[in-house]
């Protein structure tokens, strides 16, 4: 009998004004390579945040829709919304 565990990357969407990622990622557990659970968590990947140690999938999808253009629009966004609201995260 052999377990295994692996991290799959299950999707990617892209939402949003700002190219925001959505990530849903698959923890699947194998008997035998017959698959026993399948658990799902997510990530949000917003523009200009760092991906080099994400899946390559991830990293492509990133790079080609988080432009310099698309970074400096959300970046201004985020300045804008800190400059109204201090207490916004």
């Amino acid at each position: 009998m052999t377990l295994t565990k692996e991290k799959v990357v299950d999707k990617i969407e892209v939402v949003g004004d700002f190219n925001t990622l959505q990530v849903r990622y698959a923890d699947v557990i194998k008997e035998d390579g017959v698959e026993l659970s399948r658990v799902m968590s997510r990530e949000v990947i917003k523009p200009g945040m760092d991906v080099s140690g994400k899946d390559q999938k991830i990293q492509d999808i990133a790079s080609a829709v988080h432009t310099a253009d698309v970074i400096t629009a959300w970046e201004t966004y985020r300045a804008e919304q800190l400059a109204n609201d201090p207490g916004a995260v």
